[in-house]
């Protein structure tokens, strides 16, 4: 059973209380799934499964591929487990598990397009799309669509997920310097994007 940490008693309050149930940490929840405990990897989609919907969404930009994206994380997460081994904190790993899902998805994504329409094609489509106005949210999604890959993961992780330079270095394997870059540049692009279009 999933079991939350139980409250504590009132300041000043004495009473005889039954032993509070400690609740798993997630090091505790990933060693049981990965023996094969269906519990214990209930336990740990229920307690992280927001958060990693939510990224997936920050990632992709729409909320059908968010959730298809999510769908096939968890799905894999059961033989991904046995490779955790807890050297970063296992938030900052599933977070790598799904950028490293995202780019698998749009390569994927890419290739099926390229075989559809031809690359030529494909490159014109986006193109008359980032042109497209809309409300501030769409402008938003496609503003950031316009940016590299690179960019965009790092700005999915930092604002989106309010993680600090540490934090998103850790999680996409680079130096905290290269990561204050690219949200720099993400900045000048968004802002220049922005500029142009009321110029016109």
């Amino acid at each position: 059973m999933c079991i939350s940490e139980s409250p504590t008693a009132r300041s000043g309050h004495l009473s005889i209380q039954e032993p509070e149930t400690r609740a798993p940490t997630d090091v505790e929840l990933v060693k049981g799934a990965a023996g094969g405990e269906r519990e214990a990897f209930a336990c740990l989609l229920s307690r992280h499964y927001d958060r990693l919907y939510a990224l997936a969404w920050r990632l992709t930009g729409s909320r059908a591929e968010a959730e298809d994206l999510t769908q096939d994380i968890c799905l894999a997460l059961p033989d991904k487990l046995i490779r955790f081994d807890g050297r970063a904190a296992f938030t900052t790993w599933l977070y790598r598990v799904a950028v490293n899902a995202a780019h698998d998805r749009r390569r994927q994504q890419a290739t099926r397009r390229k075989a559809a329409e031809g690359w030529e094609a494909w490159e014109r489509g986006r193109h008359q799309r980032n042109r497209q106005r809309d409300d501030e949210q769409r402008w938003l999604a496609r503003a950031m669509a316009t940016l590299s890959t690179d960019l965009r993961d790092t700005v999915a992780l930092s604002l989106g997920e309010g993680m600090t330079q540490a934090q998103v270095a850790e999680v996409l394997e680079v130096s905290e310097g290269t990561v204050a870059w690219r949200m720099s540049e993400v900045k000048r692009q968004l802002s220049a994007l922005a500029q142009a279009e009321e110029e016109r």
